[in-house]
């Protein structure tokens, strides 16, 4: 959150509402976009590159943050929402909130209530994103590796012993260790507890790749 000034989108149809908390969220060092429909946020051309969250009020005209909320999961964003509204309705709060919204704030709310919400909001962000990258990381790593370097990989989480995996791959065993070799320099890991934890992460099972 230190490369990029956070930003809070806010969607509602009420000007005064979106004047009040542009102000607060302004006076708090937030970078604010605001817009009076949902219509009005899609054609917004976010780049997703920083820290942000969504403040969305539930009922508006033509579509409402409950629809808005379902197209931007079906887009495959991953943009925390701060629902706000009017009216107190328990199913829809649960349905948004099961959805993955942060919190549902009834108008009128407290300002440190909206605060406390758009940072839990910001915080699940920065850890999406974090988690985001760490597997781009890995991705990039396992990429590099040999068809046959995978398929040491394989064996080696599953807890084989260079023999093992030299009799079933039908190689020396001087070879498998030079593949391990590989393996661990460009995984870039010190340890096999640490390459069984990176396999997890990537979805790799034990011996579970193409032996061919």
């Amino acid at each position: 959150m230190n490369e990029y000034q956070p930003t809070i989108f806010v969607v509602d149809d009420d000007r005064s509402i979106l004047k009040s908390i542009k102000r607060l969220l302004q006076s708090n060092g937030y970078r604010v976009e605001t817009f009076l429909s949902a219509r009005e946020f899609m054609e917004f051309d976010y780049d997703n590159q920083g820290p942000a969250c969504l403040v969305l009020d539930v009922m508006m005209p033509e579509m409402s943050g409950l629809d808005l909320q379902e197209t931007i999961l079906s887009w495959d964003i991953s943009m925390p929402i701060v629902f706000i509204t009017a009216l107190h309705d328990v199913p829809t709060s649960v349905s948004a909130m099961k959805k993955g919204a942060i919190d549902f704030l009834t108008k009128p709310f407290r300002e440190i209530d909206l605060l406390n919400a758009v940072q839990s909001a910001l915080q699940k962000d920065l850890k999406m994103r974090v988690a985001s990258n760490e597997l781009t990381n890995l991705k990039r790593r396992f990429a590099l590796l040999t068809p046959r370097e995978r398929q040491v990989l394989s064996h080696v989480i599953s807890g084989k012993l260079n023999k093992q995996i030299a009799s079933e791959l039908d190689i020396s065993e001087r070879t498998v260790k030079a593949h391990r070799s590989q393996v661990m320099e460009k995984m870039e890991v010190g340890s096999l507890a640490e390459l069984v934890q990176i396999s997890g992460k990537l979805g790799i099972q034990p011996s579970s790749l193409d032996n061919s």
